[in-house]
């Protein structure tokens, strides 16, 4: 039995001592797995870190090299901008260096309603400076709030600017322009135009010119801040060219003359227009041109019939009248048929051409070619042109401008009617021969009475000053004959001349002879001519023994008991050509003996 108790006590022992081992073993495999678990774990992390790591590096060499410059670029394009460099419009002189239109430098806000809208305490501070109505504005930009820009005022002066300037309110631009500015007003404002806002001509030389007055806008690039402002120029990468100036040929003295003295007719006769127009004789230059009514091209805002911006000189055409009557004449002559002193009879006064009546003021009765034209007779040139038929006249008439452009190249310009049926009939032989049945321009008149006082010599017409080498070269083609232009000449000195029975007696100028004649001539209607409208004309060349300037002065429906061109266009001219030669320092060719053109003309 002990022996039995001996051995289960060994094998119980055994088994505590395996047991004991056992848990042992099982202890230390519980470490090193604990162990292998925490090391896997650091590696792990470890990977993981230098993963990032690598992940990070990869990626900022990829920024640095591969999409550099596309990052940069576009890094570039919300921070560097490219502006513009306002180019200044070219300065319009007349022939004496006075400015006509100028350039003056203003200021534009504009303002990004994507990003301001979001600060309306910025928009309201912005329109107290402007003087603006603070919600009106909020509105607006609301109603612009998808969009990068809006205009809030543009040609500020620098003045007006400068408080905005100041306040560097965010998403706030100001950017330097230029506006056009017109000195003269509306004296010279048919002639020289405009131009819009965005200094593009509109109308007269300021859009004939364009592309000459015209700048070329340069570019400059800046940084701005996240607010828009400009934080630093880098560079320019193109100045700015400005516009080349140009001077015309008018004379602003005279200019203003011719205004001044058109506009009291045409006030003064309540007319529906008038149009003066002054040529050089020898250059063909434009001296001065004014029409009524005019405008304030400074301030255009309060025009409402648009046809007052129209240069009337070049744009409307009229019948001339009487006028015409001097190259009737001069068609008569060059035939051969007539001489000056060759006898119209003209009684009773009036005549029928297949059943339509011509007649004359007065019954002048018998009178010479010469005296047809002092009269101004309607039965004495229908006769002459029932005679000679007409297409000496038109011939005539075409060979010193009437009826044609003056290439001018002035926007608008119309180049008139001059008839060319293919049979003539009696009537229209007629009345062609005392200015009915055709149309011409003031300019174009100018130019036709330019050719008498010049000894039949034709040269294009400038509405810019010449050089004297552009003088020299121009081109000068005889179209009447020297002794028919001096006769014509002398006839029309007859014409304001009370000694020699002159009809535009209104028309004369003290101490000086003129060459003139006056033309009135009934408005065509709805249903014809009008019985009580009228244009008044009248054409004068001065001083007549060597003429400068050629003048024509038009006046459209005058108003009241006085219609004739005598009475109502003759004034005028009689004004502004006595003026003229004080300016032009003209001597006088007309000074009676042993009087003194000094206290006289002191006296005047």
């Amino acid at each position: 039995m002990d022996s039995i108790k001996k051995g289960i006590g060994m094998s119980a022992t055994r088994r505590e001592t395996n047991a004991h081992t056992s848990n042992k073993g099982q202890g230390v495999a519980a470490k090193a797995w604990t162990y292998v678990k925490a090391t896997w774990r650091l590696g792990a992390v470890a990977l993981g870190l230098v993963l990032c790591v690598g992940a990070v590096a990869w990626k900022v060499g990829q920024l640095q090299v591969t999409q550099k410059e596309f990052l940069q670029s576009q890094g570039d394009n919300r921070a560097i901008r490219t502006i513009p460099i306002a180019a200044n419009r070219g300065v319009i002189f007349d022939r004496n260096g006075e400015p006509l239109a100028v350039s003056t430098p203003v200021v534009t806000i504009s303002v990004n309603p994507s990003k301001i809208i979001d600060n309306p305490n910025d928009i309201r501070r912005l329109a107290n400076a402007l003087d603006m109505n603070a919600d009106a504005l909020i509105a607006t930009i609301e109603s612009k709030r998808d969009k990068p820009f809006h205009f809030i005022k543009r040609r500020l002066s620098p003045a007006e600017a400068a408080p905005v300037a100041a306040m560097r309110i965010p998403h706030v631009r100001l950017e330097d322009e230029y506006q056009r500015f017109y000195p003269q007003g509306e004296v010279a404002a048919h002639l020289v135009g405009f131009s819009n806002i965005d200094n593009v001509g509109q109308e007269g030389i300021e859009l004939t010119y364009e592309e000459h007055l015209q700048g070329v806008e340069g570019r400059r690039q800046i940084i701005r801040d996240r607010r828009d402002n400009i934080i630093e120029e880098i560079r320019t990468i193109e100045t700015a060219s400005n516009g080349s100036n140009i001077e015309l040929s008018i004379d602003f003295r005279l200019q203003n003359l011719a205004y001044k003295e058109l506009k009291a007719e045409f006030t003064k006769r309540r007319a529906k227009s008038a149009t003066l127009v002054m040529l050089d004789v020898e250059t063909g230059e434009v001296l001065a041109m004014a029409n009524q009514p005019s405008y304030n091209p400074n301030n255009k805002s309060n025009i409402s019939d648009f046809g007052v911006l129209r240069n009337r000189a070049l744009t409307d055409v009229f019948e001339p009248g009487s006028t015409v009557k001097a190259f009737t004449i001069a068609a008569a002559l060059e035939s051969g048929v007539y001489e000056a002193d060759t006898i119209i009879e003209t009684s009773p006064g009036w005549m029928m051409v297949h059943g339509h009546t011509i007649q004359d003021i007065h019954n002048y009765g018998t009178l010479t070619v010469g005296k047809v034209i002092t009269k101004s007779s309607n039965v004495g040139t229908s006769k002459i042109a029932l005679e000679i038929g007409p297409e000496p006249i038109r011939d005539v008439l075409e060979r010193v401008g009437l009826g044609q452009v003056t290439g001018t190249g002035f926007p608008g310009e119309r180049g008139g009617l001059l008839p060319s049926p293919r049979r003539w009939s009696a009537v229209e032989t007629a009345t062609l021969s005392y200015g009915y049945g055709l149309s011409v321009t003031a300019l174009q008149l100018a130019q036709a009475y330019s050719v008498i006082a010049d000894s039949g010599i034709k040269k294009p017409v400038s509405l810019v000053k010449l050089s004297e080498e552009e003088v020299a070269a121009l081109s000068r083609e005889r179209v009447l004959s020297p002794s028919i232009s001096a006769q014509i000449k002398d006839m029309l000195e007859t014409v304001v001349d009370p000694r020699r029975g002159g009809s535009a007696r209104e028309g004369k100028v003290p101490f000086y002879k003129v060459a003139g004649k006056t033309g009135t001539a009934h408005v065509v209607g709805e249903f014809g001519y009008e019985a009580n409208l009228h244009n008044s004309l009248f054409v004068g060349m001065i001083p007549a023994s060597d003429p400068k300037i050629v003048v024509v002065v038009v006046i459209n429906e005058p108003k009241g008991s006085e219609h004739y061109g005598g009475q109502v266009a003759a004034p005028v001219f009689a004004r502004v050509a006595s003026g003229a030669m004080r300016l032009l320092n003209i001597p006088p060719d007309d000074v009676p003996v042993g009087q003194s053109v000094m206290s006289s003309g002191g006296d005047e």
